[in-house]
């Protein structure tokens, strides 16, 4: 009988060398997850504040709805954070000056201190984690993910769709 080649990928019994990716990124990433709601609470931001000000800069060059894509983020639910974050005078909102119903969004000097800040104790504790792997498959690590994470097959999904944008 001729032997198929994916049977050769896979120990007896038919199961695949090794675990879905998912089963093995999924508690880690709620485990990190876990791990960073401390350090967020501390600084008064949300999981949702937080990746707001990682993704906004002082330039003003995302719209609202490019940012809640961005960061894979319901445009309608966003509002609320981003309210929350001009209050708190953590970011700019005003009108574009060539459409005004466009909203551009930027970073304030205070908004960008606060990030700065959280993101570096999140790291620290990223950082303690890191330390297990040798300097080698650490570095390997990030940048498998970081290439992973900016994948377009990743990156051109619509939030809470599986399929890609055309």
């Amino acid at each position: 009988m001729a032997e198929n080649a994916a049977d050769k990928d896979t120990p007896s019994g038919g199961r695949p060398p090794r675990p879905d990716l998912a089963a093995m990124v999924v508690p880690l990433g709620r485990a990190l997850m876990a791990a960073e709601q401390p350090v967020l609470d501390a600084h008064g931001l949300t999981m949702w504040a937080y990746a707001v000000l990682l993704h906004l800069d002082e330039t003003p060059i995302r719209t609202q709805a490019a940012l809640a894509e961005a960061i894979r983020a319901d445009k309608t639910r966003i509002i609320a954070v981003l309210d929350d974050l001009e209050r708190r005078k953590l970011i700019h909102r005003q009108p574009d000056p060539e459409d005004r119903r466009v909203r551009l969004l930027s970073l304030t000097a205070e908004g960008r201190r606060l990030r700065d800040t959280t993101q570096a104790a999140i790291q620290e504790g990223e950082e303690r984690l890191l330390a297990q792997l040798p300097s080698a498959d650490r570095a390997a690590l990030l940048r498998a993910l970081h290439t992973l994470s900016t994948s377009p097959e990743l990156t051109a999904r619509k939030p809470g769709r599986g399929s890609s944008r055309t």
